[in-house]
């Protein structure tokens, strides 16, 4: 297990994402429990040291604290925790912990966030307004088009589109928001490096270069089918609102749905044919008084006032805590039409490839860099 520098808590944040995939990999702990733990003891080190002692917090009884106290136990998940960090870094997987500035606003309410995202792609899209679109895989040709239909308009409007990369009304969503030029989060209910469904290979990679892909699973995790009800809770989420098109009295994006309203989202359904059994849990929602959708206007104006949507305001002024080498890092993007690649950064700096590795991190965790696929970056501000 690390040790942290109080100085810096963004170096601290990554010293210790080996002690949050060791708690991850402990059986018998789920998302509440593990908010509890943390709450009780303060951080993922604390719990994983916290043996019998842990016993008095709710939930948590004599055996799961008789894990905790367990060496052998604890030997076994900082192994694995060492190899998964590893396997992470090769992969270009960026661990989110709990903790981290880069963790999305909107999960940390809900009452079981995942205390852990293994993350691919530009992971700025975690801290932006979030709608989400669900609904049927065998979803009909209309329904396909609405959800392609209403993701480029939610784009357009200024936000990003989430689903969860499945067949049908999911994959059109996020085919919509690509389409025109935005982002979308693909929520998986398997390892971030799984592409399921397997035809959706060429769409991941398309999310992959233009958004991001997200999950709460380890690398290789199989698309198992008990991970899917728990991946909606993080769909609904990161999200402002849920829209549901097309969606059987029980299915999964009829528990999304659910989800959202014990989290406190919005939740929109769009009508669809009155004899098809895929428009009947979207009627029954909109019965229970989600918004009905007719449009864009039915979703902008039903969801919370964050502030012009979802569309970017204007650029803030830099921080006062910037240092000399930070700022010049900064100007360094000043002649650049687009992103700039690391080789191209260390050419105009002069700076050694570990110093500028550095001081694009503290700029990134500073929300004024983004880091983009194949060690490029760019200015957010």
């Amino acid at each position: 297990m690390s040790t942290t520098d109080p100085q810096h808590p963004e170096a601290a944040v990554r010293a210790d994402i080996s002690d949050w995939l060791a708690l991850v990999s402990l059986p018998g702990l789920g998302p509440a429990l593990m908010q509890r733990l943390l709450a009780a003891f303060g951080s993922p080190k604390a719990v994983l040291t916290a043996g019998r002692a842990a016993a008095h917090v709710e939930g948590i009884g004599p055996k799961l604290a008789a894990l905790l106290g367990s060496q052998t136990v604890l030997s076994q998940a900082c192994s694995w925790a060492a190899k998964e960090q590893k396997k992470a870094a090769a992969a270009g997987v960026r661990l989110i912990s709990f903790l981290d500035p880069f963790y999305p606003p909107q999960l940390r309410t809900i009452h079981d966030p995942p205390a852990l995202l293994w993350c691919r792609g530009d992971i700025s899209f975690l801290q932006t307004p979030s709608v989400a679109v669900v609904g049927a895989r065998s979803a009909s040709g209309y329904g396909r088009n609405v959800s392609f239909m209403l993701a480029r308009q939610l784009v357009q409007a200024g936000f990003t589109v989430v689903s969860g990369m499945a067949e049908g009304i999911d994959g059109q969503a996020h085919a919509g928001a690509l389409a025109a030029g935005g982002s979308t989060v693909a929520v998986l209910g398997c390892g971030a490096d799984v592409v399921y469904p397997r035809f959706h290979s060429r769409l991941y990679g398309q999310i992959l270069a233009q958004g991001l892909i997200v999950s709460e699973y380890p690398l290789g995790a199989p698309p198992e089918p008990f991970r899917f009800p728990a991946r909606n809770r993080i769909i609904s989420g990161l999200s402002l609102g849920v829209i549901v098109v097309e969606a059987a009295v029980r299915s999964g994006a009829k528990i999304t749905a659910e989800l959202a309203l014990e989290q406190n989202r919005e939740v929109f359904a769009v009508p669809g044919r009155i004899d098809s059994p895929q428009s009947e849990g979207a009627h029954r929602l909109i019965q229970q008084g989600a918004h009905l959708v007719h449009s864009i206007e039915d979703i902008l104006s039903g969801l919370p006032d964050i502030g012009g949507r979802g569309r970017p305001s204007a650029a803030p002024l830099l921080p006062d805590d910037l240092s000399t080498e930070e700022r010049g890092v900064l100007t360094l993007f000043a002649d650049c039409p687009g992103p700039a690649d690391i080789d191209e950064l260390t050419a105009k700096s002069g700076l050694p490839v570990s110093g500028l590795h550095g001081l694009l991190l503290s700029l990134e965790l500073k929300g004024l860099l983004r880091q983009l696929p194949g060690q490029q970056y760019e200015r957010t501000a």
